[in-house]
């Protein structure tokens, strides 16, 4: 490639409490987390590797829009992943609802605690 885009580097996401959405990133989704510099406001950063990561910050919420229905029709932040179904029962087991894609794709939306939407997807699913 040349100088053009050449992948994600960070997904950055509002959260509101840090400790619930630590529950449901590291806990419940598995995810690795990463060393933070001190940037003058808490935040938690994840590895989604391949170089890539996801950063929460516990700022005020820039969009207080309400939140309707769950699924790729708005903003999300999608993650692949090894196994759907054990990670779609571990979430309805901790309460949160998943909605299949409605394409048939290998793939699911839910709601983080903060009301940000996530798709789950199985790669060339």
């Amino acid at each position: 490639m040349s100088g053009g885009v050449l992948g994600i580097d960070h997904v950055s996401l509002v959260v509101s409490d840090l400790a619930r959405a630590a529950r449901f990133y590291q806990e419940l989704l598995e995810l690795t987390p990463l060393e933070r510099p001190e940037l003058g406001f808490p935040g938690l950063w994840y590895d989604l590797g391949q170089g890539q990561a996801l950063h929460l910050l516990a700022v005020p919420n820039p969009d207080p829009a309400a939140r309707g229905v769950c699924g790729g029709r708005d903003r999300h932040l999608a993650l692949r992943v090894g196994d759907l179904e054990r990670l779609r029962a571990r979430l309805e087991g901790a309460g949160f609802t998943v909605d299949y894609s409605r394409s048939g794709r290998a793939a699911v939306f839910l709601r983080d605690p903060d009301g940000n939407t996530i798709e789950l997807v199985v790669p060339g699913g």
